[in-house]
């Protein structure tokens, strides 16, 4: 099993609902569902790692405050290396719908003052030579964002394949942050945006074509994942072949953090060596079983093999 890290985001979410139609100002609407849970792109990678049984590195930051304490609780001995920001750590309340779309209230919080400097004290990169990094949080995490190339220097120079899942913009995709987006493209083993944000960076409605777009951006042995929700996921291989697996139909509790939890389970389950069709299948199965349960359910350590003798069968 080749190692792993996450970098970037972890916080706090508060998820209720579901609500239709957005309620009135100054009305108070009931709902069925509430989960106050770690969130953030980081944190849900890392809750799916932990519950599948994979070792991994993390680096990430929290605030001086209750919600503080309760992520390091969390996380136990993986945060005792953590930075506390002087500054409230960022919650997110989700909102979620009928229809399984959600809207997201979000405070900045302590990610924009996670440090390039602060992740290099966390990671243990002799122990991830020959693994995979994954980079996500990009557009809340201020400070390191801005030292991107010291990282992927850093990557490069250690041996260490880094993974790409840059989130939504606050402002949108600019033409800035496309720019932004490409650069760090250029310089990452695998994408790992959904279908929104391919096509947005790519400039290119289609997302095969989009997908296409970014391999070409991408070093020769790039892996470009598209995630495309309930339809499927799709991927171009390092040596250019497309390959999808669709998505299994599943009553949905709640989508938040599904992209993160599939990006879990394809990273462990490429890490494991095996092939990039079976690798979708790992991740889109895991984060099927996840959306579909509560509390979430991720799968236990031996999820990856019994998935592998699924996909072995004839």
């Amino acid at each position: 099993m080749r190692p792993l890290a996450v970098i970037g985001n972890v916080n706090v979410d508060l998820i209720l609902g579901p609500t239709e139609p957005w309620p009135a100002a100054g009305t108070e609407v009931i709902v069925d569902h509430d989960e106050l849970r770690v969130g953030g792109s980081a944190g849900n990678t890392a809750l799916a790692w932990t519950a599948l049984g994979v070792d991994f590195q993390i680096a990430a930051s929290v605030g001086n405050d209750q919600f503080g304490l309760w992520l390091r609780d969390a996380f136990a001995e993986q945060a005792k290396d953590w930075p506390v920001e002087p500054a409230s750590t960022t919650l997110s309340v989700g909102i979620t719908h009928p229809n399984s779309e959600r809207t997201f209230f979000t405070t900045r919080g302590h990610l924009p003052l996670l440090s390039f400097a602060q992740v290099q004290t966390m990671l243990d990169v002799e122990r991830l030579r020959g693994g995979y990094a994954l980079l996500c949080g990009s557009f809340l995490t201020d400070s390191l964002r801005d030292n991107y190339d010291d990282f992927f220097d850093l990557a490069d120079a250690k041996g260490i394949h880094v993974a790409l899942d840059t989130g939504w913009p606050l402002d949108g995709w600019t033409e800035k942050n496309r720019a932004a987006a490409t650069r760090w493209l250029k310089r990452s083993r695998c994408s790992l945006l959904n279908e929104v944000e391919t096509t947005a960076v790519s400039g290119c409605s289609d997302a095969i074509e989009a997908a296409r777009r970014l391999k070409s951006l991408m070093q020769p042995d790039a892996i470009v994942v598209v995630k495309r929700g309930a339809e499927d996921v799709i991927a171009i291989d390092a040596d250019g072949t497309l390959v999808s697996f669709k998505t299994p139909r599943v009553k949905v509790v709640d989508t938040i953090g599904a992209g993160d939890v599939f990006n879990a389970a394809f990273l462990a389950a490429l890490c494991a060596g095996n092939a990039l069709d079976v690798c979708l299948s790992h991740g889109a199965r895991v984060a099927s079983q996840a959306i579909s349960t509560a509390p979430r359910r991720y799968g236990g350590p031996d999820t990856i093999s019994i998935l592998e003798a699924i996909d072995e069968r004839p």
